[in-house]
């Protein structure tokens, strides 16, 4: 089975789960959405399905699609220093714009 990451790697996949971030949504909806053909969904759909990042509901003859983020928190916890990182960063510019503007107004 393929990890989080190279799952999320496909762009058309990562559209998905834009699209069911919003709510859940037959497969027709979401070939309408992303403008890709029903079989390139469904195969997109099935292996995000595998991935354990969206399940399917059957209600009568639609099979409605919905995200399910707890496999993210993979994604997430190695996001997580990098958010640090970029935090660091954006406090020392803010910062320096602060003495930079302080500087101006002497």
């Amino acid at each position: 089975m393929a990890s989080t990451f190279e799952v999320l790697a496909e762009p058309a996949r990562r559209n998905l789960l834009d699209a069911l971030r919003i709510r859940p949504r037959p497969v027709g909806e979401l070939v309408r959405l992303l403008g890709l053909s029903q079989p390139g969904v469904s195969k997109h759909l099935r292996v995000l399905r595998e991935a354990g990042l969206v399940r399917v509901r059957q209600d009568a003859q639609r099979r409605w699609y919905e995200l399910r983020s707890e496999p993210l928190a993979e994604v997430d916890a190695w996001l997580e220093p990098y958010r640090q990182l970029w935090s660091d960063r954006l406090d020392a510019l803010e910062r320096h714009l602060g003495d930079t503007a302080s500087h101006e107004n002497e």
